[in-house]
């Protein structure tokens, strides 16, 4: 992956976890669960920290 392609894909990410954010307290204040979109922040921060370690080892 390029430089850009990495500061592209973590851009994505970014507007992606802070959807799910929202998503989150959508179903909390409905009462439903939020253990599946939880895993799925976990997951994207795992993404976004690999993602951030290549962008730097290409710095």
């Amino acid at each position: 992956m390029t430089k850009s392609e990495i500061e592209a894909k973590i851009a994505e990410l970014k507007m992606d976890y802070i959807r799910v954010q929202g998503d989150i307290e959508k179903l909390e204040s409905t009462g439903n669960g939020v253990t599946k979109a939880e895993e799925q922040l976990i997951r994207m921060e795992k993404e976004l920290k690999e993602l951030n370690d290549k962008l730097a080892a290409l710095s």
